[in-house]
């Protein structure tokens, strides 16, 4: 689509939401940022008080929905409920990933206290709950999400826990993993879902070179997405 202005859009890897939001705020160059919908959410509650996070959060905006990612909670069979969360070992991502920040509000939210949050990625979560070092991890995916989808997790031992706490099921979108979507998982499960967003920076447009540019870019992506959504 930016193609279509005469323009280059560079796509580059990160670390996940928190790092792409400070980016749009302190990073040159930088005009978007794929965040999860609760980023302003945990930085407000995490550190509102913080005169940098409060420079950050002002001036950024929501360009464009994008989808939705279910929280997958995996667990032993023997942890029935999101609550039951507390006292256990938990897995809730790498810091700044957007499973860290949601795993870290939900639990916050919901006012459940693990034994240990540990900061580990779904992947390397997986095998260490199998091998019970763990009692359960997050992962925050658009479903169905390739980490549970090849198999090998045994159903006996293991499952996908249900989120029906009524403070989480408001601060969050309500969703439902049909029954069937991964092999262990043949019933539904209801679970919640955060909102990938594109956000970006209110530039000046009447600023500096870079803000007036940062500006077009802009309004030339935002303009091409509303122009082609029947395409996209």
């Amino acid at each position: 689509l930016m193609q279509q202005c005469g323009r280059d859009l560079e796509v580059v890897e990160s670390e996940g939401s928190l790092e792409n939001l400070l980016a749009i705020r302190q990073r040159r160059n930088t005009q978007f940022g794929i965040v999860q919908s609760d980023v302003l959410e945990y930085m407000q509650t995490f550190a509102g008080n913080d005169r940098d996070v409060a420079r950050t959060i002002a001036g950024v905006r929501v360009a464009f929905p994008l989808y939705d990612e279910e929280v997958h909670v995996l667990a032993r069979r023997d942890i029935a409920a999101f609550d039951d969360l507390g006292g256990k070992r938990v897995a809730i991502g790498t810091e700044n990933s957007g499973t860290y920040l949601t795993a870290s509000l939900m639990l916050s939210l919901a006012g459940v206290e693990p034994a240990e949050a540990r900061p580990i990625s779904p992947d390397d979560a997986l095998p260490l709950l199998a091998a019970g070092e763990l009692d359960a991890f997050f992962h925050v995916a658009g479903a169905p999400a390739e980490l549970y989808a090849e198999g090998g997790i045994d159903a006996a031992a293991f499952h996908l826990l249900p989120i029906q706490n009524e403070t989480l099921r408001a601060a969050y979108t309500p969703a439902t993993l049909a029954g069937g979507t991964y092999p262990f998982q043949p019933e539904p499960v209801e679970v919640v879902a955060v909102k990938a967003v594109m956000m970006t920076y209110e530039f000046d447009a009447r600023g500096n070179l870079y803000q007036q540019g940062a500006c077009r870019g802009v309004s030339d992506l935002s303009s091409l997405i509303l122009s082609n959504l029947g395409t996209l």
